[in-house]
């Protein structure tokens, strides 16, 4: 979820509707992200760890999203029109993973990726939250950027656990 690459902006905030899509943009790159992710991994605990991140990453979109809606009129009646107008058939669902043999050795480095990305989505919630006043959208970005220190002490577990060098502090 990184705000440094040009997947991302660059904290440029205008106003509340300006947080609120930047917000969903991180999330977005995050799901993305983790569903490279576990495409890359025949390891099935870490596979697990990336798939219960993405389904939070998702939840997190909406929840940007309906706060979107809240606070953008027009956005609000265009999510009721599109509900209207846009008919698509349930029968097919889509997996986004697809399999990438021989990656073994690309696994440490989509952690620490993770890793990055989860740091950079919290110094950027946490740089939108003090240019705001509204209390539900503040508890909101906290919720959701606890959320995402949650998942870099996880994400930091995975990677002490399998990489066979040492991580330590003096």
């Amino acid at each position: 979820m990184s705000y440094t690459t040009d997947r991302q902006p660059q904290g440029l905030l205008k106003d509340i509707q300006t947080l609120l899509r930047e917000g969903m943009i991180a999330e977005l790159v995050a799901i993305n992200d983790y569903t490279s992710f576990i495409s890359a991994t025949d390891n099935k605990e870490v596979k697990e760890l990336f798939h219960h991140i993405r389904e939070e990453e998702k939840h997190h979109y909406m929840e940007f999203l309906d706060a979107l809606r809240s606070v953008d009129e027009e956005e609000c009646k265009l999510s009721e029109e599109a509900s209207e107008h846009i008919q698509i058939s349930l029968k097919d669902k889509y997996k986004d993973e697809i399999h990438f043999k021989n990656t073994k050795n690309n696994l440490l480095t989509n952690i620490r990726d993770a890793i990055k990305g989860e740091l950079e989505a919290i110094i950027l919630y946490e740089d939108l939250i003090s240019h705001l006043s509204d209390e539900k959208l503040i508890n909101l970005i906290r919720h959701i950027t606890k959320d995402e220190k949650e998942h870099t002490e996880e994400l930091t577990r995975a990677l002490i656990i399998l990489d066979k060098d040492k991580y330590e502090s003096s």
